[in-house]
């Protein structure tokens, strides 16, 4: 195991009704408030409006920012900046989910920066401060409201690219499972499949004694597939959509990843899809993901095999452990096609013919490598695109 220093600094508040304490949370930071937010949802749905009531009844002023999309967008960031410190923001409010929260990040640690914001995507400075983020959570998937991360698309180039600071830890994050009932069946799906993809990156690891962290990983994994059919069944079952929600923070706020090597270059790969065709994220990763371990799986066959066994139930060939490691990718693929997720490009309506383009621009023309379990260049991405056809 690897030496780590966690913490956590995120206070979450969890239940029914508890965005209804955000004026109450956001106050201990200031007295003007950037909120910020996606589409029409929350205006329809009526949280905006006790939102606001709740912001107003702590005495506090706001100032709105709507718009963000999936694949949150440079522009809008920009944008952002320039009304805070116009306004002289005192905190930033994300209402959504990871789009939402990542969009806010981005702008929160780009108000004290003098320069460009896209220089800490991009890997040309590091942010040594941010402006204080609370989030009132309505996706669980991306785990940003814990998490020390943002993930921005640049128009120019699309390109999409992450980064991680922890100073971009979120203050708090007030979490209802009840605002999650009207997600559609497909958006639960991505979410779904973006918190296992965060627990899997953190499990394949080259470290040989996280016995403690494996478990934890697969009892999460575990429990998301038990549960995510049941929250596409029956939208309005709470204890499933807790159980979700909940998931999906763990799934993201480091505590699976402590003292072990983590790969991450199933994201970086997917992150050219949704690039360039806008795909939404958990898609792009249900596709992604078992190409990946198609390719990878020989370099460390018994982690593999535990994965299958211990999460998906197959009964070990100790004489063929290859086509234990098989299954367990089948079984996988086939939990995203039962929660109605793609599995291959075709299956999104995505064309074959951008695949070099994308592992070039993945591997920045083969000048670094992807991931940690095994690193990848530009010919080890096209092939795992390859096998996403």
């Amino acid at each position: 195991m690897l030496n780590f220093t966690f913490s956590n600094t995120t206070k979450i508040v969890f239940g029914k009704g508890v965005e209804e304490k955000v004026g109450k949370e956001a106050a201990v930071y200031g007295r003007k408030v950037l909120l910020h937010y996606g589409g029409g949802h929350i205006v329809r749905s009526g949280l905006k409006a006790r939102v606001e009531a709740s912001l107003r009844e702590a005495g506090l002023e706001i100032v709105e920012l709507g718009g963000v999309q999936p694949n949150p967008r440079l522009s809008l960031v920009q944008e952002g900046i320039e009304l805070v410190r116009r306004e002289k923001v005192d905190f930033i409010l994300a209402v959504g989910g990871g789009s939402v929260i990542d969009s806010a990040k981005a702008i929160a640690i780009g108000v004290p920066y003098e320069g460009n914001v896209w220089d800490f995507y991009a890997g040309k400075a590091d942010a040594e401060e941010s402006m204080p983020v609370g989030v009132v959570l309505t996706i669980p998937a991306a785990g940003s409201e814990a998490s020390p991360s943002s993930v921005i698309t640049n128009e120019d180039g699309w390109l999409k690219r992450g980064y991680t600071a922890l100073v971009m830890r979120p203050k708090f994050a007030l979490m209802n499972p009840e605002l999650t009932f009207s997600l559609p069946p497909y958006q639960t799906a991505c979410g779904v499949s973006d918190m296992m993809a965060h627990i899997m990156e953190r499990y394949f690891t080259n470290e040989p004694e996280v016995g403690f962290s494996d478990h934890l990983c697969e009892a999460a994994l575990r429990s998301i597939i038990q549960e995510a059919p049941k929250v596409i069944a029956e939208p309005e079952n709470y204890g499933a959509r807790a159980n979700i929600m909940w998931a999906g923070t763990i799934a993201h706020n480091d505590l699976l990843g402590m003292g072990r090597s983590e790969d991450w270059s199933s994201h970086n790969i997917e992150h050219e899809l949704s690039a360039i065709y806008d795909i939404a994220h958990g898609a792009g990763l249900s596709i992604v993901f078992p190409a990946w371990m198609k390719y990878v799986y020989k370099h460390n066959i018994n982690r593999f095999v535990q994965f299958a066994v211990r999460v998906f139930g197959v009964e070990q060939d100790f004489f063929n452990p290859e086509q234990t490691v098989l299954e367990g990718i089948r079984r996988l693929e086939e939990f995203y096609r039962r929660i109605g997720l793609p599995v291959r490009l075709q299956d999104a309506e995505i064309p074959a013919d951008r695949l070099e383009e994308m592992a070039a621009k993945a591997t920045a023309n083969d000048t670094f490598k992807l991931g940690a379990f095994l690193p990848l260049g530009q010919k080890d991405v096209l092939a795992i695109y390859e096998l996403c056809r």
